[in-house]
């Protein structure tokens, strides 16, 4: 399993890097679009730091996702593995009995 954007120490998981990625953002850009400094969005990335509420409503606004799509209290599946499943659901596919 990945574990970028987890760190046990701060029990908090996030999809901060693959969201910002997937958008063509540096750490730099995504930070100014929501008013914190760069390192902050470094810290959130790596799980050094858990975001205020404040933050994370920002995040999620900017986004234009739920905050539970970009935090977890448990670490994410990959997106290529809940798609999978996704796409064999609407197959009826294995995993559907489940």
């Amino acid at each position: 399993m990945n574990n970028i954007g987890s760190n046990p120490a701060s029990g908090i998981h996030n999809r901060i890097a693959v969201l910002r990625t997937e958008r063509g953002l540096s750490r730099q850009e995504l930070a100014e679009a929501i008013g914190v400094n760069y390192q902050t969005i470094g810290f959130l990335e790596r799980g050094d730091y858990s975001p205020s509420l404040k933050l994370a409503f920002d995040l999620s606004r900017y986004f234009r996702l739920p905050v539970e799509a970009i935090f977890s209290p448990q670490p994410f599946q990959p997106l290529s593995e809940q798609v999978y499943r996704i796409e064999q659901r609407k197959a009826g596919g294995p995993d559907d009995q489940q």
